[in-house]
């Protein structure tokens, strides 16, 4: 898309602008593209292996608020490292603004992490009056699914997961426009093209829905938990299993069946008025729960009894609870009824890695799960959710995964000559990581690596980050 200039071309000069950092697949280039066209700078923006590149032409006073726009005005999901200019030799000056495409190889790119829902896109699912009215998998350029559908670089939608879903008529044109903040947002969907969420009983049989209160079958979950029962649910990077935690029958229960005995579960609450019926929450904890990471924060319970406590199996002879918000359209609309918090803990028995695809679940979690909530968007790449603590006023990372990786960690001075270095990670808790470019690469948390599949996970993301 080209728009109009008003250049007076005895005064102009031209600079190639190049932005490294994670700025593909962010809603970077319709940002850059509204800039200039705000600010009457004529050029082009595309991406390539370095990050993006901008031809841009104008007065050097213009250039210069330009390149400041750029740095104080990214997208939600873009982290910039850097931007150099250096001057164009003089030629024909285009008209307009244009945004091009993708050039080279992206050889030395960052990919985004999975990021929570943003307030726009609840709107739309919340909102009677939208076409993605209580859709489970509503997204944009802003949140979503990054790594979690990503089979290869670049990161377009023919690389991910959402292939196969061929996007109607109304999304295309969102995705084709520069104004949209869905333009090129690769797993963009609704209701008509993109991915399905069902429920199944874990036993085969029909499922009765006459004797529930239920909007749709996502909210039929909600009822199921209500009534003390085990749902596996299909999230954004694995599966999970989800019960009431006030009903200490039902934790008990997901105890037995998942084999794991003392380690705690973790919590989903609808919002932060019910966490903070049960724990303290200071500032800096509020704001991770509410991150686009949306982390797993462990916070210090209350002393005083509520109404409805947590069962006493959730955390066994712990001071602390590990609590998370909703983070996709899926899990906001399952526990929107819900006015307790729920065991969100990892789809799978105890010391395997957690489940990811339908038929694995299938499988694996018929005897601890009582239902399925399912989807068909693969999940290409597990992610287990990452946690959070806040100590002396600093938010520290337990375990980086879901939101956090594979986001690059910058290194102190003397790393700029260092050496390429990939540390393999231990047995236990692995995670790998590799020194390029004076930043630190971590994966996410894989697991213990005696288990096998846990093992070939290790493997996949090694091939996955080369």
């Amino acid at each position: 898309m080209t728009t109009g200039s008003r250049l007076n071309k005895k005064t102009i000069t031209g600079w190639s602008i190049r932005v490294r950092g994670t700025v593909q697949g962010v809603g970077f280039r319709p940002t850059v593209y509204k800039l200039a066209t705000d600010l009457g700078i004529a050029g082009l923006v595309y991406n390539d292996g370095e990050g993006v590149l901008i031809e841009a032409w104008s007065t050097e006073p213009e250039l210069e608020k330009f390149e400041k726009a750029i740095w104080a005005n990214s997208p939600p999901l873009a982290r910039i490292e850097s931007i150099e200019h250096t001057t164009l030799e003089k030629k024909d000056v285009p008209v307009g603004f244009s945004i091009s495409k993708t050039e080279g190889k992206s050889a030395n790119t960052q990919i985004a992490p999975d990021a929570a829902s943003c307030p726009e896109c609840l709107e739309d699912t919340f909102s009677p009056f939208s076409r993605r009215f209580r859709y489970p998998f509503t997204n944009c350029t802003h949140c979503g699914p990054r790594l979690s559908i990503i089979k290869s670089i670049p990161y377009d939608r023919a690389s991910t997961s959402m292939a196969m879903f061929k996007m109607c008529e109304q999304c295309q044109t969102e995705y084709d426009d520069p104004g949209d903040r869905r333009f090129h947002a690769q797993p963009n969907a609704c209701h008509v093209c993109g991915p399905k969420a069902w429920l199944e009983r874990t036993d085969g049989r029909a499922i009765c829905l006459d004797s529930m209160s239920q909007l749709d079958l996502v909210d039929a979950a909600a009822t199921l938990i209500q009534r003390g029962e085990i749902i596996a649910v299909k999230g954004i990077g694995g599966f999970h299993l989800a019960c009431d935690a006030t009903n200490e029958d039902a934790v008990a229960k997901l105890r037995a069946r998942k084999n794991r005995y003392n380690k705690p579960f973790a919590l989903m609450a609808r919002d932060l008025t019910v966490v903070e019926k049960y724990c303290q929450v200071s500032t800096l904890e509020r704001n991770e729960l509410q991150s686009r990471q949306a982390p797993i924060v462990v916070l210090e319970r209350l002393a005083e009894k509520v109404e409805k406590p947590v069962a006493d199996s959730v955390a066994p002879g712990q001071k602390t609870l590990g609590f998370m918000l909703p983070y996709t359209p899926l899990h906001h609309l399952m526990m929107k009824r819900l006015s307790k918090p729920i065991v969100l803990t990892s789809g799978n028995l105890s010391q395997e890695p957690q489940c990811i695809s339908n038929e694995e679940a299938k499988s694996r979690l018929a005897q601890i799960a009582d239902y399925f909530l399912l989807h068909d968007r693969d999940i290409v790449n597990r992610l287990d959710d990452s946690v959070v603590r806040v100590v002396s006023q600093h938010s520290r990372y337990l375990r980086r995964a879901r939101g956090a990786t594979p986001i690059p960690i910058a290194l102190p001075p003397g790393f700029e000559t260092a050496p390429e270095v990939l540390a393999m990670g231990g047995e236990l808790k692995n995670t790998f990581c590799l020194i390029k470019n004076s930043k630190a690469i971590q994966s996410q948390h894989i697991g213990d690596l005696e288990e096998a599949r846990t093992f070939a996970d290790y493997r996949h993301n090694l091939d996955l980050y080369l």
